[in-house]
């Protein structure tokens, strides 16, 4: 208990950071100005997620000196974590090619695995599998998705810090209940780095995140997951449906967009949170949405794995199937109609 400072500690110095990234982030004149591509209709500083950055990854130290997350775990995360957040920075303040980025990431993700020790067993419909090597390149593939999609969904004022603190706040409370208290310190700090955060992106947002922060948040919850799994392979599963609003709606698109023939690396708007928010013409009902979505649906579906027993894969089933609805509802990678392909 005697640690328990450090959730409002962290929570406030990433409020105090992101203030001063604003007041940084307007002096050098680095805002997102609204174009075609846009969700927002207003300039708005960018860059704010960097608060999230250093809030978490300064106090992992402290969690390792107080052995409340194990070494390896922590130097997974905080390694691959300020990889991706440095990567984003520099592409915040200018430009790198899409190529070098995803080396970047990549190199990341081995990072992280080779702390980990890989992929554990998973267990699928009651079956474990020990996938070996394989295991390496298919984790792999999941935390460079995890993060891009994380990109690619923080789209609108809010959306990406409330998926990120319900599905981590989500997460402790599981731990909780089903005795994996050890595992919690990891998410918990990073809901409050966020939290801090999303005090000023908040609909209508005064700073947005950018690619330094939205990449990092997708990476660490993704290496958190495996992490995860290493101390119970159900919980790997707990983190993929928490987190099924993003992995929906960006894998939705993506695929809808590969079919089409469209170059996947361009810039557009859509996502169905996208298309949603144009519908209602604001951001605040679709980010709420979300929030409500992963606690009043994905949360109990999580709850049932972790506590009553119910398989982990039956469970994202479960999950996604309304999720998908809704993607198609919301028109998820379909071109708008005042656009055309190519535009």
């Amino acid at each position: 208990m005697i640690y328990w400072w450090l959730i409002p500690a962290v929570a406030g110095a990433s409020l105090i950071l992101t203030a001063v990234l604003r007041r940084y982030a307007l002096a050098r004149s680095i805002v997102d100005i609204p174009n075609s591509r846009s969700s927002h209709s207003i300039p708005t500083p960018r860059g704010g997620g960097v608060a999230i950055v250093l809030a978490f990854l300064l106090v992992l130290p402290v969690l390792a000196w107080a052995q409340l997350v194990p070494t390896a775990a922590l130097i997974a995360i905080g390694g691959a974590g300020a990889l991706v957040a440095v990567i984003g920075f520099m592409d915040d303040h200018g430009h790198i090619a899409a190529r070098w980025r995803l080396l970047g990431h990549f190199c990341a993700a081995v990072w992280a695995l080779f702390w980990l020790g890989g992929l554990p067993a998973i267990t699928l419909f009651g079956v474990s599998l020990d996938l070996g090597w394989l295991g390496y390149v298919l984790a792999a593939l999941y935390l460079v998705w995890m993060l891009n999609l994380y990109n690619f969904m923080d789209g609108i004022d809010g959306i990406a810090s409330v998926e990120a603190m319900s599905a981590c706040l989500g997460a402790c409370l599981l731990y909780w209940l089903s005795g994996f208290e050890s595992q919690i310190w990891a998410p918990l700090i990073l809901a409050m780095a966020v939290g801090g955060f999303l005090f000023w992106n908040f609909p209508p947002a005064r700073i947005f995140m950018g690619d330094a922060g939205s990449g990092f948040l997708g990476m660490v919850l993704g290496v958190v997951s495996i992490q995860s799994a290493w101390t119970s392979p159900q919980l790997l599963w707990v983190w993929l449906i928490l987190l099924g609003v993003f992995v929906v709606d960006a894998t939705f698109t993506l695929i809808r967009r590969l079919i089409r023939g469209d170059k996947v690396y361009e810039a557009h708007r859509s996502h169905a949170y996208q298309f949603a928010s144009r519908k209602y013409r604001k951001h605040l009902p679709v980010t709420l949405a979300v929030g409500v979505i992963n606690i009043g649906w994905l949360w109990p579906i999580a709850f049932c794995v972790t506590y009553f027993g119910l398989d982990g894969a039956l469970g994202l089933i479960i999950a996604y199937i309304p999720l998908i609805i809704l993607a198609v509802k919301f028109h998820a990678g379909e071109i708008e109609k005042n656009q055309t392909l190519g535009s």
